[in-house]
């Protein structure tokens, strides 16, 4: 769901001003679930791999005051917005660096960082593990890193749409077929392993939302909705789907929102891990 910052890989979201700004605010929506366990405490010079708009560069600076960032990205245009959002931060004020990088072969000396985070960044990938093995390489002994992704096959919305689940398979073979992988949540573990990181640890997370949070419900499928169109052209385009089912999607969308007992739930993965 994040930016990336390697090779030519195609970016299933597209790089628009309006996915900027969804960036912006999936970062917010996010956030409580996302940093209810990570520590950086510890930490005073991380890497942030595939920064983006720079969304959780700032989170990160505002949680972990001791924190500088070097924050990469393959985007131009991520990295001019990150750097706008950031400047308008004064807290974050002199305890960032941008750089556009490519993270499968990292422009920096081995042991620079003693921390390192990645969040929906792997899964848009066409080679993670090497991903993983030079963010290790450019981390410190004893380092964290943290690493939080999709599981798209946990996604489930009451009412049930076809439309939109055949959009979903379509959303996610796309993302295959493109050199990504929609389901690397789960593979978190062996990666790190196999990457050569210790005290390997993961937790499954998830956004479990119904009539218990009726307005958290519907502005998260209003959100995930942004989140499926943001593909849609590209969806057309490789004849994956059709104008047809992206209007019926839209239509159903439109109905599970209004609908009184509505339930979305989608899960995703978080890995600790810390370098030998």
């Amino acid at each position: 769901m994040n930016s990336i910052a390697t090779g030519d890989f195609p970016y299933i979201h597209g790089f628009s001003e309006d996915e900027q700004s969804r960036l912006m605010r999936q970062a917010r929506m996010f956030e409580s679930t996302l940093f209810s366990h990570i520590d950086y405490g510890a930490a005073t010079r991380l890497l942030e791999v595939g920064c983006g708009v720079g969304a959780q560069t700032e989170i990160l600076l505002r949680r972990f005051p001791e924190l500088h960032v070097t924050g990469i990205d393959r985007s131009p245009a991520q990295l001019a917005a990150a750097e706008r959002n950031l400047a308008a931060k004064v807290w974050c004020e002199a305890r960032y660096a941008l750089r556009q990088a490519d993270a499968a072969d990292l422009p920096f000396n081995d042991r620079s960082f003693d921390a390192a985070y990645l969040c929906w960044v792997l899964e848009h990938m066409p080679s993670p593990a090497r991903v993983l093995s030079e963010v290790r390489r450019v981390l410190s002994p004893g380092a964290v890193i943290y690493v939080t992704e999709v599981l798209n096959s946990s996604f489930f919305l009451d009412p049930y749409s076809p439309n939109l689940l055949r959009y979903w398979m379509a959303f996610n073979d796309h993302q295959y077929d493109s050199g990504g992988d929609p389901f690397i949540g789960a593979k978190l573990g062996n990666l790190l392993l196999a990457g050569g990181y210790r005290d390997v640890q993961t937790e499954v997370k998830n956004v479990h939302l119904d009539n218990r949070q009726p307005g958290r419900r519907k502005q998260m499928i209003e959100f995930w909705q942004e989140v499926l169109l943001s593909a849609a052209e590209q969806l057309m385009a490789s004849g994956k789907t059709d104008v047809a089912t992206v209007d019926g999607m839209r239509d159903e969308l439109q109905a599970v929102r209004n609908d009184p007992n509505a339930v979305f739930f989608f899960a995703f993965v978080q890995a600790r891990a810390t370098v030998y």
